[in-house]
């Protein structure tokens, strides 16, 4: 995508746990044990154009999180490569490379251990413009005020400490922290899922409003469908590490094709499905030390046949705008998206 603000191409992150000393000797006298590797992410290229707004989906441990992080410069990848507006991070001068970092902006899930409890919110909001040179030390007190207000916030708590205030409150404050470098991209990971549910929506309305008034681009990571649906434009859907399908909201709710979105969107409660029995997706997300081979999702899919255990298949258009990776596309001769979805 060439008007992509962010793009991530053939991403993957891998954790090593090297064997200790005890591990080592085992190893030597001929014990079968080895390094364990997690792979975290693999293989995931995705854009996200400027100005939208791209959901995340996945069960815990898919690695939702590991890619924002990525996607937010805090975790370098193993391997493949992260484009802010066409250019590789990393490959940038000094001077880009800043401007890049600033631009993007994450804002984490527990609102309380993600700020320094011994700082007052005016040093925790105000800190980076005055290190980055964005705002000048006889200016900050006002740049804060003005911060605090944005995100909903009575600039007269400025004073106060993180434990003072309330979950939601919080949260705002963390939004305020990274609004401060004026970014135009933020990554919020599970960014309301510590808060009660009238407090998420309140969040979720704010984050709605600064997209409008900052003209800001989000990376928003959730395993709630329901709070993805109302603020996404494109939804990714990730399992063990890898995007099974990605395609506008409407679309993707409408008809999902892979097997594992049929099963997620089977168990959104809904209104209209009041007296419906609901059934978990069978079985639990494998180990990321030992991922299935080929199609990751084979071992608890009602549709797998031989070829999704041998072959990993293929992140393809199905049709304008969407993306599936599932052997039934292609098995039925057609890349319509009801094909793989009907049961």
């Amino acid at each position: 995508m060439t008007d992509a603000l962010i793009e991530t191409r053939a991403v993957s992150r891998r954790f090593v746990k090297r064997l200790d000393t005890a591990g080592r000797i085992a190893r030597g006298l001929g014990a079968d044990i080895d390094d364990e590797t997690v792979h975290a992410v693999d293989q995931v290229s995705l854009a996200v154009k400027k100005g939208e707004v791209l959901g995340l989906v996945g069960e815990s441990g898919c690695g939702k999180s590991t890619l924002g992080r990525m996607v937010a410069g805090i975790l370098p990848p193993s391997d493949g490569e992260i484009l802010f507006e066409g250019k590789t991070v990393g490959s940038l001068s000094a001077k880009d490379n800043q401007a890049a970092t600033l631009a993007v902006q994450m804002i984490f899930q527990d609102p309380f251990a993600s700020l320094n409890p011994r700082m007052r919110v005016e040093d925790i909001v105000g800190e980076a413009p005055q290190v980055h040179g964005l705002v000048k030390r006889q200016e900050i007190g006002d740049y804060v005020d003005d911060i605090l207000l944005k995100v909903g916030l009575d600039p007269s708590v400025k004073r106060r400490y993180p434990h003072q205030f309330s979950g939601g409150q919080r949260q705002r404050i963390g939004i305020a922290r990274a609004l401060a470098v004026q970014p135009r991209f933020l990554v919020c990971d599970e960014s309301i899922a510590a808060l009660d549910v009238s407090i998420q929506a309140q969040v979720i309305n704010l984050f709605m409003q600064l997209r409008e008034d900052l003209d800001l681009t989000y990376l928003f990571i959730s395993h709630d469908l329901s709070v993805v649906e109302h603020i996404s434009d494109r939804i990714a859907i990730m399992y063990l590490g890898r995007i099974v399908e990605m395609a506008p909201t409407d679309v993707l709710f409408e008809a999902p094709n892979h097997p594992y979105t049929k099963a997620l969107l089977d168990e959104v409660p809904r209104l209209d499905q009041r007296k419906r029995d609901f059934a978990p997706i069978k079985g639990e997300i494998p180990s990321p030390l030992d991922p299935p081979s080929g199609c990751h999702f084979h071992p608890r899919c009602p549709h797998a046949g031989p070829r999704c255990s041998a072959e990993q298949p293929v992140l393809a258009e199905i049709a304008p705008g969407r993306v599936s990776a599932c052997h039934r596309n292609t098995e039925a001769g057609t890349g319509k998206a009801e094909t793989a979805a009907a049961s």
